[in-house]
């Protein structure tokens, strides 16, 4: 089948790559020339494990490639995919100008019948927006699909390739149709390909995020509890996710969320809400629990080393919002690092991924160190951001040879509290009783 992309970020390109790997013509477009040069030379701008193999070969074998044309892009696409980005405006609401700047340029370009799919994140009522622009600038007849995407940064390839699920929102039995053919391949193993109607389609995206967002800051809660009354969060997330109607997914405390997704998707969703005329006091609890815990970390470092910080370096392993990516959108890391460098402090930080983008983020105001205990070199303490695999088994004996004092932050609960304590370390985890084992 042929189809189109539209928007080259995370969820364009590994949209268009994995449709691409199962057999699919697939032209990917986007404004930015110099994102579409790098691409066309395989030089993927984001990490995602796993995706540049498929762009490499697939463009090698002649099923995927990248222009600027939008008008041949459109022209090629039987099944057209909006997948440009929406970012919040000032109120929290998804800005929806590109999508719609997208929908006018599908009108003005198409030349034959069209499945025309949202895959960004957009509120509901978008489908029918999009519908109504792309009338007002032809006659040619389209169909209208929602797609919601439900990709983990670092495991994206794997989750389309073998969704739990995949959210089809159509009004037509031609879409329908177009559609399910076009998706058959991912669930060749039984899971399902929910057909839905658009609206229902839409509000499912949001839906899931904020329960996932939900989740997320309940532990979190749960963790400030249990270090007020001397319970081990470790144990109380076995307790509750062994129940069957709980389960265990999310229910990791740490530093707050943060990416593309959750903190964009639950503010436009508070904000959908309000125009309706609802009152989402659970979500803007969630919102605000995870504001807080992105203090959690720097307020620790103050209170044991500050309230000043000058002469003072911190060490800080992880700077993505999570590991297996290179996203420091909404990381919990930049408040962390703002507020060492706004109390006088300084800052050495490693992350396997993510230092071009802190680069461009903080420029020369810290050191990027080029591993991770360059970052320990003469700090004061290590501050743990991110759970990638390299941390998760470091040697102790050479981070204790490297710190100024035997000090540790746990922003992930990676290690135990009773083995910190044997190796001499004064540990401070997220929800392990006091958070300190001296």
């Amino acid at each position: 089948m042929k189809v189109t992309v539209i928007g080259s970020g995370y969820v364009g390109l590994v949209a268009g790559a994995c449709l691409a790997e199962t057999g699919n013509e697939v032209v990917c477009a986007d404004v930015d020339a110099a994102k579409v040069r790098r691409l066309q030379q395989n030089d993927v701008p984001i990490y995602e494990p796993g995706l540049e193999p498929l762009i490499v070969r697939n463009q090698a074998e002649g099923r995927l490639r990248f222009t600027t044309d939008l008008g041949d892009a459109i022209r090629h696409g039987r099944v057209i995919f909006i997948a440009v980005g929406t970012p919040a405006d000032e109120d929290g609401a998804a800005d929806l100008q590109h999508v719609l700047d997208v929908a006018r340029a599908i009108g003005e370009f198409m030349n034959e019948p069209k499945v025309v799919v949202t895959k960004s994140t957009v509120p509901v009522g978008t489908a029918e927006r999009v519908r109504v622009t792309i009338r007002a600038q032809t006659r040619e007849r389209f169909e209208l699909c929602s797609n919601p995407e439900f990709l983990k940064e670092g495991a994206a390839i794997e989750d389309f390739m073998k969704p739990d699920r995949v959210v089809l929102g159509v009004d037509s039995e031609e879409a329908r149709e177009v559609m399910g053919a076009l998706y058959a391949p991912f669930v060749r193993t039984g899971n399902p390909i929910l057909f839905m109607d658009i609206p229902s389609a839409e509000v499912t995206k949001y839906a899931a995020n904020a329960m996932l967002a939900t989740r997320i800051s309940f532990m979190n809660q749960i963790a400030a509890f249990c270090d007020r009354v001397g319970a081990d969060v470790s144990l109380v997330r076995r307790g509750i996710g062994t129940d069957r109607r709980i389960g265990s997914a999310f229910l990791f405390p740490g530093p707050g969320y943060g990416g593309s997704c959750f903190p964009k998707d639950v503010k436009a969703f508070v904000s959908a809400a309000r125009d309706l005329g609802l009152e989402p006091t659970l979500l803007e609890a969630v919102e605000a629990v995870n504001a807080q815990q992105k203090q959690l970390l720097l307020q620790r470092v103050l209170a044991r080393l500050g309230p000043s910080l000058v002469g003072r370096q911190i060490g800080i392993w992880g700077l993505a919002f999570k590991a297996e990516t290179d996203d420091m959108r909404e990381s919990p890391s930049l408040p962390l690092m703002e507020g060492i460098l706004a109390a006088g402090g300084a800052v050495r930080a490693h992350d396997p991924k993510a230092l071009p983008i802190a680069r461009s983020i903080l420029g020369d105001r810290i050191h990027y160190a080029g591993d991770p205990y360059d970052a320990l070199a003469g700090a004061d303490a290590l501050v743990v951001v991110t759970e990638w695999l390299v941390y998760r088994n470091p040697d102790f004996e050479r981070i204790r040879t490297l710190l100024r004092q035997p000090l540790i932050f746990d922003g992930r609960n990676l290690y135990d509290p009773a083995a910190m304590k044997r190796l001499g370390f004064e540990y401070y985890g997220i929800g392990r009783g006091t958070g300190v084992a001296r």
